[in-house]
């Protein structure tokens, strides 16, 4: 016969009074081998990660990211330091564009072959499912978006980082329009139907009003409108706006500078009382620490100048060797954006959000300063450490403020040799090139003469009072203080990042360069 209730409900009740007389009877053992139970330091447990979040990684939480120019200098940073220091990013939208017959999907799987994502590959295996790939492009009305990926970025998107740029000095003005003036208002038309949007920052240049010799955070005169000079220069042709184009710039030294003033001029205009914040990074160079010691992927600004005078081609250059050159590292400048775009979207929030996007000028002149001699002598010094393969002559950089003196040097130093190496070229049944490459050199160091004779000083207290705002435990996780810096540190790595990164030369011929720069 089956056991009634009362009698199972006795037997069990039993069972658990000798289960605890026999805990009872073992609290004594336990408490004699509890000292041998090895104490977890819960810092170092992964699922208190989420408690354990900084300010700006709590910002991140949770967050979509719209990013266009992912696949530029700094947009590749940016990409990766999202990934890898802010684990509670829910996805990041990529705006690409079909480039060279390349689809954005091959343009996205040959971007992460670069070794500055090996890092974010070891520490964050399995980053490549927050990565959405949106086709676009910035040149195109409504940059070039369908409407079922407009709607999907108007429900989900939070974060906008808009870096794409054309960042040739000389660009045709009817490109640098459309891509730095026309993009961002598109953009920012995009930005008011997103239904959670957190912030928009605008990436600038600290050059964008270059014509002045002093510049604070704040917006200045731009008398040009963006509508009625796109209507303008629809009806003439090339050959026309070329010839109206000092009168278009006006102050201005080229298109890229204009172009940069006056998008932010009209997102100031149009802002309406959005999230906005304008960044402006002076001269991007190589990373200083992460996630590679001086990365880069470019010849921009001074880094061509370094090239050229370390592989011998370069040898005078017209510039004030005590004209400040405002450097500034890739990684810190991208630290310091991640950081502002927290402090923006934390301004609009309080009561009295700001009556107009703030400014962040993220220059190195005013707490690390150095000088276009400085940079020269810190390469030079160096060169014999980390030559070129390729080198064709010992390095010599002569450095004048003379526009006399520049063009007998450049006879001397440049077209001579370079019409005598083309001979040689020719005699031996090989295509001559020296001639052409000089032309080009020329070209570029016309554009950088302008800022390499001028002295521009720079306010950035913003900046400073965003560092001194920030959390040590985000200082240590988004380092953007330029005092920190030490350049001597920094350029003993320099050269070696060109030879890494850009000639594409292994440390394992370093022995053979160094041979040959001896002969």
């Amino acid at each position: 016969m089956a056991p009634s209730l009362e009698t199972l409900t006795q037997h069990t009740t039993h069972n658990d009074r000798l289960t605890r007389i026999q805990d009872m009877e073992n609290i004594d053992d336990v408490s004699n081998r509890i000292d041998t139970i090895p104490i977890i330091d819960t810092r170092d447990v992964n699922m208190n990660e989420v408690e354990r979040l900084s300010e700006v990684q709590e910002f991140y939480k949770g967050k979509n990211i719209l990013i266009t120019g992912a696949t530029g200098f700094l947009g590749k940073i940016l990409v990766e330091k999202l990934l890898r220091s802010c684990p509670g990013v829910e996805n990041l939208y990529l705006l690409v564009r079909q480039k060279r017959g390349k689809d954005i999907f091959t343009r996205i799987d040959e971007i992460f072959d670069d070794p500055v994502f090996d890092r974010l590959k070891k520490e964050v295996p399995k980053f490549r499912h927050k990565l959405v790939a949106i086709p676009g492009d910035c040149e195109a009305a409504g940059l070039g978006l369908t409407l079922m990926d407009r709607q999907m970025l108007t429900e989900k998107v939070n974060i906008i980082f808009h870096s794409a740029a054309t960042v040739k000095f000389d660009e045709h003005l009817r490109a640098a329009l459309n891509t730095n003036v026309r993009a961002p208002l598109h953009l920012l038309r995009l930005a008011r139907d997103m239904k959670g949007l957190d912030v928009l920052m605008h990436i600038s240049t600290a050059y964008s009003n270059s014509h002045l010799s002093h510049i604070e955070e704040r917006f200045y005169p731009c008398e040009a409108d963006c509508e009625q000079l796109h209507q303008m220069i629809e009806k003439l042709t090339d050959r026309q706006i070329n010839d109206l184009l000092p009168t278009i710039l006006g102050a201005w030294p080229n298109t890229y500078t204009f172009t940069k003033a006056l998008a932010e001029k009209e997102l100031r205009v149009n802002a309406g009382g959005m999230p906005i914040g304008i960044f402006r990074p002076a001269i991007v160079i190589s990373t200083v620490n992460e996630p590679l010691k001086c990365w880069l992927d470019n010849m921009y600004g001074p880094t061509g100048i370094a090239v050229g005078s370390v592989s011998g081609i370069v040898r005078t250059l017209q510039c004030d060797e005590n004209v400040t050159a405002d450097l500034v590292p890739v990684d810190s400048a991208v630290n310091c954006l991640m950081v502002a775009a927290a402090n923006v979207s934390a301004a609009y929030k309080q009561r009295s959000p700001p009556q107009e996007p703030p400014i962040f000028n993220y220059v190195s002149s005013v707490e690390n300063k150095i000088t276009y001699g400085d940079f020269m002598e810190k390469n030079i010094t160096r060169v014999d450490h980390y030559p070129t393969s390729n080198a064709v002559w010992y390095v010599s950089l002569t450095l004048t403020k003379s526009i006399l003196m520049y063009n007998i040097y450049k006879f001397f130093l440049h077209l001579l040799p370079g019409a005598l190496f083309d001979v040689l070229a020719i005699c031996v049944g090989r295509k001559p090139k020296m001639m052409k490459v000089y032309k080009k050199v020329h070209k570029f160091s016309s554009v950088l003469t302008y800022f390499c004779m001028r002295e521009i000083s720079f306010c950035n207290r913003n900046t400073r009072e965003l560092w001194q705002k920030t959390s040590d435990s985000d200082k240590q996780l988004f380092p953007f203080s330029m005092r920190e810096i030490s350049w001597d540190e920094y350029f003993e790595e320099y050269l070696a990042g060109i030879r890494r990164y850009l000639f594409k030369e292994n440390d394992d011929t370093l022995p053979r360069a160094r041979l040959k720069w001896k002969r």
